[in-house]
């Protein structure tokens, strides 16, 4: 086999109002009312109404990303790892996450139909295998296979907010 490349995915989840499944709404609600409470420290005269004036003009204000995570944090080991929405073409949930990074987006302070954030979710190195057409065929494993000679793989297609962040050839 030729030598495949390794590579590492990152999957942008955006959560707003409009998520249905129970745990986007979870993480949404918590991470608004986390966001107010942290808020106040930066906006205790409430001059500002929303996250991206709060960002314009208090010092420090970037650090509510970091602060508003704590929120969120707890939902993540619910995932086990594995990152939401991602199936390959069995439809089955498949790509482990090594990492995350959590920002909002945007936010009003009095209108929580506006806040809106996104988690980042970074894949553990893969091997990428082949890519046929929007599909990406890859594998865990380096070359490695079992006593009869097969290697497990994954097709999957790649679908909106996923993409190839690193690369090492």
């Amino acid at each position: 086999m030729e030598k495949s490349s390794i590579i590492t995915l990152c999957y942008r989840k955006i959560i707003t109002i409009n998520n249905e499944k129970p745990w986007d709404q979870l993480v949404f609600k918590d991470s608004y009312t986390e966001l107010k409470m942290q808020a106040q420290y930066y906006n205790a005269k409430n001059e500002f109404r929303t996250f991206s004036q709060l960002l314009q003009h208090a010092p420090n204000a970037q650090q509510l990303h970091f602060l508003t995570s704590a929120a969120v944090t707890p939902y993540l080991s619910q995932l086990n790892a594995t990152m939401p929405d991602i199936s390959n073409n069995l439809g089955r949930l498949f790509l482990k996450f090594k990492s995350f990074r959590f920002e909002i987006i945007n936010s009003d302070f009095n209108d929580i139909e506006k806040h809106s954030v996104a988690i980042n979710f970074f894949s553990e190195e893969l091997y990428l295998l082949n890519q046929i057409g929007s599909y990406l065929l890859t594998t865990t494993v380096n070359g490695e296979t079992d006593e009869n000679g097969a290697m497990p793989t994954e097709l999957f297609n790649i679908p909106p907010f996923l993409s190839i962040c690193n690369i090492k050839l």
